[in-house]
């Protein structure tokens, strides 16, 4: 009795908290402030993810939803419209080492629990994610500002990694070894690392969270979950659902706030025993660099600067579409979208016309529109980056085709772009724009297409487009990138080992290599005891 009594009240605390914090996010969203007949539409349905309990505030720590210690708060703003989304904790060191405490102590018992039993956790989560699609799906584009076709694509993926992590975990296999002597048994045994420190970003904060967060559990992982602090509310609806499916205590948390803080207090806790980021190379590298004080496994997805190539001989319809699909995807905000094409001399006029031809049949606009296909930059830095971009190509020879400016109005919109006439000399050659922006290069011969294309530090994707197979097979094996598109840009899924070489990171996400980077190999010799001779 006393039992039913106490989750009774539990249950009015959680409905007390949710109607102060409805009431809250409308107060934070001025919908009668808002011009745009899309951010009325956008607002609209971010209610009702707000009715369904979805637009949470707080951090997410042992299963229980928890403000700031100091009480402080950040905006999160909406990069379409600039009005603030909502309000949440801002936590920092503190927060961190009580979420590192709670995925310590619930690692203990999940650990213990069969394959089969932490994959019925982790397909009632998928089927909530799946029954909420929607309500997320508004929830992501008001924060990031992508198309909500996007959002709702990466809903599908994020879905994805959750169902595969959890059957593959289901099939993670040790083996046994010929022992050099008759009374010895030689056995390997895979088991979990222990608690992951897991850091999210702002492009994609729903799958790359799951991404993450569904092979760490499958595998018998606890996580400590820092989403971007420009894009929270994505991780923390799915914490919420996970704690509707049903998801111990501590076995994911959600802290987001004073990001040098909590990543410091993550790699400097012994109790943390491997890193999963995706981000910039630069933060990759001083993670590493961190990671090593108390030497945790580290998984890295860093910069792109993909490069794309298409040779004479290419189907120059199907290999502009490709390349404008690519690289205006959210806005080109993706790390392997494509940054650098590589288009050879004898079709370089004609594809950069068609090229030209598919950037002017974007739709700039508020994401929530089904028409609009491109939506706003994250933040006004980044249209700056853009921009600065362009001029540095412009000033040493390069021709504006379409583009090349910042849309006037409310919003970080900057014109898809397309550059022709580009030298190797530029910026945008060198380091990753991360913006609306195609620039066209010009090559003689497979040799030289080959040599520009890895002349950068990065390494995670790559394109060509070719009808010739003997060259296919050629220029993918020498291309030094984790993952080659022959003809095709869109390969990513959950079932392929994503990742880079070089400076684009380490370790591999998704496929059966994704889980290994989750667990540690265990080597047990057995004696038997001597013969009888």
């Amino acid at each position: 009795w006393k039992g039913t009594c106490n989750r009774v009240h539990r249950r009015r605390e959680v409905k007390a908290k949710e109607k102060n914090m409805l009431a809250g996010w409308r107060k934070a969203i001025p919908i009668g402030g808002w011009s745009s007949a899309e951010a009325k539409a956008c607002a609209s349905t971010l209610e009702g993810a707000a009715q369904a309990g979805l637009v949470r505030a707080q951090g997410y720590i042992h299963g229980e939803w928890k403000d700031a210690t100091d009480g402080a708060t950040l905006s999160v703003d909406n990069p379409a419209t600039g009005e603030t989304v909502q309000q949440v904790a801002k936590m920092g060191a503190r927060e961190t080492v009580e979420a590192i405490a709670s995925a310590s102590d619930a690692f203990k018992t999940w650990k213990k629990r069969t394959a089969h039993e932490r994959a019925a956790v982790l397909w009632r989560w998928h089927d909530l994610i799946h029954e909420n699609r929607e309500h997320l799906a508004a929830i992501l584009t008001s924060e990031n500002g992508k198309p909500i076709s996007e959002a709702r694509a990466e809903i599908r993926s994020g879905m994805g990694s959750i169902t595969w992590s959890a059957e593959e975990a289901k099939r993670v296999r040790g083996d046994v070894l010929e022992p050099p002597m008759r009374n010895r048994r030689n056995v390997v045994l895979k088991q979990p690392v222990g608690v992951v420190g897991a850091i999210t970003p702002w492009n994609f904060p729903m799958s790359m969270v799951t991404r993450k967060v569904a092979p760490a559990l499958a595998v018998g992982c606890t996580v400590v979950l820092k989403p971007s602090e420009l894009t929270p509310l994505s991780a923390l609806a799915l914490a919420e659902l996970a704690n509707r499916a049903g998801m111990p205590p501590g076995v994911l948390n959600v802290v987001m706030g004073d990001a040098p803080a909590i990543g410091r207090t993550i790699l400097k806790s012994p109790d943390v025993k491997k890193i999963a980021f995706t981000g910039s190379t630069a933060v990759g590298k001083m993670l590493m660099a961190g990671a090593a004080e108390t030497v945790k496994k580290v998984s890295l997805e860093l910069g792109g600067n993909a490069p794309l190539l298409v040779f004479d001989d290419a189907d120059l319809e199907k290999a502009a579409a490709a390349a404008a699909t690519s690289a205006f995807r959210n806005a080109g905000q993706t790390c392997i979208c494509a940054a650098r094409i590589l288009v050879q001399e004898g079709v370089y006029d004609k594809f950069v016309e068609l090229l030209a031809h598919h950037a002017n049949s974007t739709r700039l606009g508020n994401g929530m529109d089904s028409s609009v296909t491109t939506g706003p930059l994250i933040t006004p830095a980044a249209i700056q980056r853009v921009d600065e971009h362009v001029a540095d190509a412009v000033a040493k020879g390069a021709k504006v085709v379409v583009g090349g400016k910042k849309r006037d109005g409310i919003g970080n919109f900057y014109h898809p772009t397309v550059l022709s006439e580009v030298s190797l000399d530029t910026r945008v050659h060198m380091e990753e724009t991360f913006g609306p922006l195609a620039p066209v290069f010009k090559f003689k011969d497979e040799e030289e297409a080959i040599r520009i294309a890895n002349d950068t530090p990065y390494g995670l994707a790559a394109y060509f487009f070719t009808s010739d197979l003997a060259r296919g097979w050629r220029v993918a094996e020498a291309l030094d990138y984790g993952m080659v598109g022959l003809n095709e840009v869109g390969f990513t899924h959950e079932s392929i080992p994503f990742g880079g070489v070089k400076e684009s990171g380490l370790g591999r996400e998704g496929s059966s290599y994704g889980l290994d980077d989750f667990l540690e190999i265990k080597f047990v010799c057995m004696g038997l005891g001597y013969e009888k001779r």
